[in-house]
């Protein structure tokens, strides 16, 4: 099984590099190194200040890819911070440091269990091995993973099995996979109103009263009941904006802007139009912009999800929840080239937060579980 001791090493190596998305900081460029090491072929495929890394080794059977991120967010005040962010460190049974849950302890722990893997029981012959790493993932997501995935299309590439290490666990290592993802839908609304002093206001249109009748609708519209697959769909707003700071004016212009997470029983063309249908409804004078940052996709049972399901029973004897909710991940641009997708990870409950980690038993665990699930996909 995967030795720990050069685990905790590694992930220490990668928590020390300062890689807040999307500089890679010299992070990729170390792995390409071990993955060289090991015997993988990498290709590198960097574009603006994103790099990405394809990483192969085997020659023949199913593609098995593991897909990752070295990238981080930002740490906020370092004051409180229990200790420095980008030094790995341990407290009672917890491990510290910025990316240790997303995502750096899970790319680590999957690096030494394919060594391990590679050097006791993978026969080259039976399959290849991917590792698809980015440092795009937390910020844009533009030049990340959708050009790793033009590469695999311009290259006749299919992946049969892909793993996303992302933190899917919530309370306990394994408790939770995500086997699909909802769509992200976000519309930008500019009201336009009539400014003048707030003492006349029959000389003035205030585009806080106008568009108030609209809000009202959306917010209270259930859009669907989910099935069972998806959770409902969900549409909040993140931000309203109106005002010039002082007590005696209304102002000319409000702007909005919300965010549709919604299930495989829309698409987005449908939710502009039921937006557009409530904001035409009260008269509202506005315009509206949108992007749609991911489509809903969902993983039927089969190996993947089976094989995922059988090590994780055996490695932490627990039967994981198997979801479709939380936020977007790279997996919405990998299903266009991955036959079946899984996500499986390390706790998400204190990610992006100050003093983000994780219990340290749990890094062990996940290297093991991902031992098992290759030597389950490739020798059973």
């Amino acid at each position: 099984m995967p030795d720990q001791k050069k685990l905790y090493d590694l992930t220490s190596k990668l928590i020390s590099f300062k890689s807040i998305s999307p500089d890679q900081a010299g992070c990729i460029d170390y792995l390409q190194q071990i993955l060289t090491d090991i015997g993988f072929t990498v290709t590198r495929l960097d574009k603006n200040n994103t790099t990405n890394l394809i990483a192969k080794i085997g020659t023949a059977g199913p593609i098995f890819a593991y897909a990752g991120h070295i990238d981080v967010v930002p740490t906020g005040d370092l004051s409180k911070w229990t200790s420095h962010p980008f030094t790995l460190s341990k407290t009672d049974d917890e491990l510290y440091g910025r990316g240790i849950a997303d995502m750096k302890g899970s790319v680590a722990a999957f690096i030494i269990a394919v060594e391990q893997f590679i050097q006791n029981d993978f026969n080259h012959s039976n399959g290849q091995i991917a590792l698809l790493i980015t440092s795009d993932e937390e910020s844009s997501a533009v030049d990340g993973t959708p050009i790793i995935v033009e590469y695999l299309k311009s290259e006749g590439i299919t992946i049969d099995y892909c793993l996303v290490g992302e933190p899917s666990s919530a309370n306990l290592l394994g408790d939770t996979i995500k086997v699909g993802r909802r769509g992200s839908l976000t519309g930008y609304i500019e009201v336009q109103g009539k400014q003048g002093h707030i003492a006349y206001p029959e000389s003035c249109i205030n585009p806080i009263h106008t568009f108030t009748p609209a809000l009202n609708e959306l917010i209270s519209t259930k859009w669907d009941n989910g099935n069972d697959i998806f959770p409902p769909t969900g549409l909040q707003f993140a931000n309203i904006n109106c005002g010039l700071g002082v007590t005696n004016v209304i102002a000319n212009t409000l702007t909005a802007n919300f965010n549709f997470r919604y299930n495989n029983l829309h698409n987005a063309h449908d939710l502009k139009q039921k937006v557009v249908a409530i904001l035409d409804k009260y008269a509202v004078n506005y315009t509206v912009e949108w992007t749609n940052s991911a489509n809903p996709f969902y993983t039927k049972p089969g190996k993947l999800r089976q094989v995922i399901t059988d090590s994780i029973e055996q490695q932490l004897n627990l039967t994981p929840t198997q979801k479709t909710d939380g936020g977007t991940s790279d997996g919405r641009f990998l299903i266009e080239v991955c036959t079946e997708i899984v996500e499986f990870g390390l706790s998400n409950k204190y990610i992006h937060q100050i003093d983000e980690r994780i219990k340290a038993e749990d890094l062990y665990n996940l290297a093991n579980t991902y031992y098992l699930i290759l030597n389950k996909i490739f020798n059973d």
